[in-house]
């Protein structure tokens, strides 16, 4: 009996999770063309390309989404057993409320660990796939600041680029300031930057060193040359974090703090994420059979209606936190957790409700 019961749950469990994502990551495509076809269109861009863009895009909100499709479709299905009076018959049966739980628990374990190990692998290239090709074709949406990196990398240099792509390691319109103290010693410039088997690639390459006497201009087509800077590090910081994989996004969390980089609260809200987005895909579905395995006058909507209030209600604190550490000193670890520790008493004052 008790293995009947796991296997029909977890089938249920898992093919209902796969089935709403069959259902929305189609109309999640659809909407965003919709809103960017004519960015699209009057960029020319090529088909391949958005075909690419589209994979990324499925892939990057997917990763930030699953915890609530999870929660979505455990709602529909137990609310669907529930409503057919099968929740009392396997709990008169003699199955307790706990035991009932561990197929639910069974089937989050196995779709958050395979969460972490696409988010460890996917979805960092996604993510740089998907904001490149934001900022090459969409920048002027959310203003041009977005495509522009200026980063210090010692106490003396500075470099720029207008665009950077990551999928090629090449940036455009660079420059490096070097000063000592407050006074610009040389300045590089050059059409574009790329990264070339080791070497750093310069097009249109310009060096002007100021001296007592006259400044000194050399010139030259193409210069082939090695700086004391990572080519990732052109990376805009506004999503740099996200294009990095678990053991690179340590290393470079680690060496932004030796440089005193100001930004690393938005660093450690995407480290912390990482962890805290699978471990809520286990809270949703602790309330999502909280709520849905109690048979209710309004029926399946009745249960489905609570539900979704209760992850937006999440949804909203966690943006509401995530952005007040990446742009405080609140503590981004703190706010990273506040939600799920948050609706994790939730979760189990609603399951001590249900046992009852």
């Amino acid at each position: 009996m008790l293995r009947i019961l796991d296997k029909y749950i977890l089938k249920q469990y898992l093919s209902s999770f796969i089935l709403l994502l069959g259902l929305f990551v189609p109309i999640m495509i659809t909407v965003h063309i919709a809103e960017k076809i004519n960015k699209i269109l009057s960029n020319n861009v090529p088909l391949p390309e958005v075909l690419e863009y589209l994979l990324n895009f499925t892939i990057y909100f997917s990763n930030f989404l699953f915890p609530l499709f999870l929660f979505i479709s455990t709602m529909f299905f137990t609310s669907r057993i529930a409503n057919n009076t099968e929740v009392i018959a396997f709990l008169s049966s003699g199955v307790s409320f706990n035991r009932f739980l561990r197929p639910y628990f069974i089937g989050a374990t196995i779709i958050c660990s395979g969460a972490l190990v696409f988010s460890a692998i996917f979805v960092p290239e996604a993510s740089a796939g998907f904001n490149e090709f934001q900022q090459r074709y969409f920048k002027n949406e959310s203003g041009a600041e977005m495509s522009n990196v200026f980063r210090q990398i010692n106490d003396n240099d500075y470099i720029y680029v207008s665009n950077y792509q990551s999928s090629q390691k090449r940036g455009f319109d660079f420059t490096l300031e070097h000063f000592e103290g407050n006074k610009l010693e040389y300045k590089i410039s050059a059409n574009n930057i790329q990264w070339q088997d080791s070497i750093y690639v310069l097009s249109g390459y310009k060096k002007r060193v100021i001296t007592p006497y006259g400044d000194i201009i050399d010139k030259r087509p193409r210069l082939d040359t090695i700086f004391d800077f990572d080519i990732e590090e052109l990376t805009p910081n506004s999503y740099i974090a996200e294009t990095l994989q678990f053991d690179e996004l340590n290393e470079f969390i680690a060496k932004e703090e030796r440089r005193g980089n100001a930004n690393m609260n938005l660093y450690y809200v995407e480290k912390y994420k990482r962890i805290a987005i699978p471990v809520s895909a286990f809270i949703f579905t602790l309330i999502a059979v909280a709520v849905s395995s109690v048979k209710k006058r309004g029926g399946m909507g009745m249960n489905i209606a609570i539900g979704l209030v209760i992850a937006m209600s999440f949804m909203f604190l966690d943006k509401v936190f995530g952005t007040i550490a990446e742009q405080s000193d609140f503590s981004p670890l703190v706010a990273v957790w506040i939600p799920n520790v948050t609706f994790g008493i939730v979760a189990f004052l609603l399951l001590r409700n249900a046992r009852r």
